[in-house]
């Protein structure tokens, strides 16, 4: 027995199917894609019954403007922005102007700043000098867990520091 709803999307694609996929090569040049934009439209108006138990012309309307939908979003994707992968890596550029790395220092510095001594420490011992947490409890005579701790604060802190000082969201 076939189905009412395939028998009519069949209608429709007999119908409108190669006007259809003419319509989306004018548009984009492509043949393959205007295969599968034609085909993604018939597909969504299998998918919505009250398209297919419209008209014809109400039907085949519907289904042009869904394919120039995909176009334009197709058109927008990501996958159209050719980008393209390479081995060649850019040469670097000389840094023209050092005075934004010498304003994040600053406030960088301002943020640490505002932190109490101890938080202060572990994160300079941490982040900035590259100690293990073991290495920082050693040397500030206290239990690995306190310095984990006291570096989830400081990096809190930190964060609330710089926000009030407009760095970060």
């Amino acid at each position: 027995m076939v189905d009412v709803g395939s028998a009519r999307l069949r209608a429709l694609s007999d119908a409108h199917g190669e006007v259809l996929r003419r319509y989306v090569h004018r548009m984009t040049s492509d043949h393959a894609l205007a295969e599968d934009v034609a085909q993604e439209a018939l597909l969504r108006a299998w998918r919505s019954p009250a398209i297919l138990a419209e008209e014809d012309a109400a039907a085949r309307r519907w289904l042009f403007t869904v394919a120039r939908n995909l176009v334009i979003d197709d058109s927008r994707s990501a996958r159209r922005t050719h980008e393209f992968a390479t081995d060649d890596l850019p040469e670097r550029g000389s840094p023209v102007d050092e005075s934004d790395r010498v304003l994040d220092r600053l406030l960088i510095e301002d943020a640490l700043v505002s932190l109490s001594p101890e938080h202060r420490r572990v994160v300079v011992s941490c982040y900035w000098l590259g100690r293990t947490v073991a290495e920082t409890a050693e040397i500030e005579g206290v239990p690995a867990g306190t310095v984990k701790s006291r570096l989830h604060y400081a990096a809190k802190a930190l964060r609330l520091a710089l926000q009030e000082r407009g760095v970060t969201r």
